[in-house]
Order: structure tokens, then C-alpha cells, then sequence
């Protein structure tokens, strides 16, 4: 499974918040609410975030086995 927990202790880090990626780096709400909800995202989104946030891609995403997911 895809997690996106990092992705939120990253932006805490960062200084940036769901305002400024929506309004000031052009993410939209719709990108964002997937993230919150661990639904896919583009690795071009994954690329332009690792962009603004001055981050790696562990940074935004891991991968939980299914055997530890239960």
C-alpha cells in the first residue's frame, strides 16, 4: 500500500501549508484531498512537490507491505 503520512510531516517542516500549495504553487484541492486520502497522485505530482518542498520522494510517499498493512 501507498502512504502518504510523510508527505504531511514534510509540508509541517516545510513552512508551506495546504493555502500556499493551492494558491502560490498551483497545487489543486483536488491533488491534495488525494494525498489526505492515500489515493494515487501522478509521479509528476510527486516531482513537482519534492520541488517546492526541497525534499526527497521518501519524503511524500512509502510503501507499507500488505503483510504489515493488517
Amino acid at each position: 500500500m501507498i502512504d502518504y503520512a510523510p508527505f504531511w510531516e514534510t509540508l509541517r517542516r516545510s513552512g508551506e501549508n495546504w493555502y500556499t500549495l493551492t494558491n502560490k504553487h498551483n497545487f489543486s484541492h483536488s491533488t491534495l484531498h488525494r494525498l489526505k486520502h492515500n489515493k494515487d497522485i501522478s509521479t509528476r505530482t510527486i516531482n513537482d512537490l519534492c520541488l517546492v518542498l526541497h525534499c526527497d520522494v521518501k519524503d511524500i510517499v512509502r510503501f507499507i507491505p500488505e503483510s504489515e498493512e493488517k
